[in-house]
């Protein structure tokens, strides 16, 4: 499924309730790290492993404001105090508004904190998207993000997709000329293959890939050991199965019953899982819930053995 179709789609809701005593045990432990929960993104970027994306926090549809701005900026602050220190945003997403509501929460921005953005989608309606990469829009989207966001430099922009129309060389030399005039730091990719990364490469140093991919979607495997193989930092959008049938957010989902053996929510098992994957995972899950952003950031926390993680895998083969 492409991301375009994914969010044309429903958009899955938040995670299921966690077991008190079993929440208060893994949130406790949060206030503890360790250096497996950081990534050094671009070399130089030092972000903690479970980030937060921000695509939620726009009304129905990732389109227009959130029905309650105010608590969409209460979920980005909370997330801050929680360890979050990788925003992942777009362009896309509203259009405009998610940018524009980070800014609004946020600005000043705490030192060390990383907003990632995106460019490439258009949205001509609401369930619309759209792809335009060519070179000259990109110049001014990264213009108008940098603009919305209050940044003199956006630390990582990322290219939202391939344009069939556009060769990606051409695309990527606009955010290398935004790069060497100081506008972008690091220049990532999303919904891409390991040829399009390579190509990519050619043009400019690629940080980071977001694909789609969780514990049941694994069809980017291969991306994501190319990452792993290049020390590029791998997001994975839709990290708990977004709104198909693998969703770990509903009811008799394919860890439910491991879930429930190990007192957490299928959920933060399935995060946990993406952690413990690789070293070069970083997890961006989203919600509008301030009570599921904290049980999604207890998953970090969330530490099973060897055995108990084949278990699961084997669980899912059947």
């Amino acid at each position: 499924m492409t991301r375009r179709k994914f969010l044309g789609t429903t958009i899955a809701g938040g995670a299921t309730v966690l077991a008190g005593t079993a929440f208060q045990k893994l949130a406790s432990a949060m206030a503890t790290s360790d250096s497996e929960s950081t990534f050094q993104l671009g070399g130089d970027l030092s972000v903690n492993r479970l980030g937060f994306g921000a695509m939620r926090l726009t009304g129905p549809g990732i389109w227009g404001w959130p029905p309650d701005r105010e608590n969409a900026k209460k979920v980005l602050h909370r997330a801050l105090d929680l360890g979050v220190n990788l925003i992942d945003t777009a362009d896309a997403y509203g259009p405009e508004t998610d940018e524009l509501l980070i800014a609004e929460a946020l600005y000043p921005y705490p030192k060390g904190l990383v907003i990632a953005t995106k460019g490439g989608l258009t949205r001509p309606g609401q369930g619309s998207w759209v792809p335009d990469c060519r070179p000259d829009r990109l110049s001014q989207c990264v213009d108008q993000s940098l603009k919305r966001l209050k940044l003199e430099r956006i630390d990582v922009y990322q290219l939202h997709t391939v344009d069939k129309k556009v060769p990606i060389e051409e695309s990527l030399g606009a955010l290398k000329k935004a790069q060497d005039a100081g506008k972008i730091r690091h220049v990532g990719l999303s919904n891409v293959t390991t040829h399009e990364i390579e190509r990519a490469k050619k043009v400019v140093p690629i940080v980071s890939i977001q694909n789609r991919y969780n514990i049941t979607d694994r069809e980017s495997e291969d991306v994501l050991s190319y990452c792993e193989k290049e020390k590029m930092g791998f997001l994975p959008w839709a990290p708990v199965g977004g709104s198909g049938r693998g969703s770990l957010t509903k009811s008799g989902n394919p860890l439910e019953e491991e879930a429930k053996r190990h007192n957490v929510s299928a959920v933060q098992l399935g995060l946990a899982w993406l952690l413990q994957k690789s070293p070069v995972m970083l997890p961006i899950p989203g919600t509008s819930s301030l009570q599921h952003l904290e049980e999604n950031m207890a998953a970090a926390k969330l530490q099973l053995t060897p055995e108990e993680w084949k278990k699961i895998d084997g669980s899912l083969k059947g």
